[in-house]
């Protein structure tokens, strides 16, 4: 079995998920996703920056200690 028929299946699951998260992202607007404390926005007119440094440590995390999970 060639690595890439396992890169295929890995792709159509980060796909679903993305997905998935993207509709519950629609479907609950107020989840807290992307606005936690440490989050940063700066905002002028014409003009809004958003660093979300929080949300990605939670974001890697999470991740790190699914793989973490499914590699054992």
């Amino acid at each position: 079995m060639s690595p890439w028929s396992s890169l295929g299946k890995w792709l159509i699951i980060i796909g679903v998920l993305l997905a998935a998260v993207g509709l519950l992202l629609q479907l609950f607007p107020k989840l807290p996703i992307g606005r936690l404390p440490g989050d940063i926005v700066w905002e002028r007119p014409g003009l809004k920056v958003f660093i979300p440094i929080t949300t990605s440590i939670v974001v890697s995390i999470v991740l790190s200690i699914i793989f973490y999970f499914l590699n054992k």
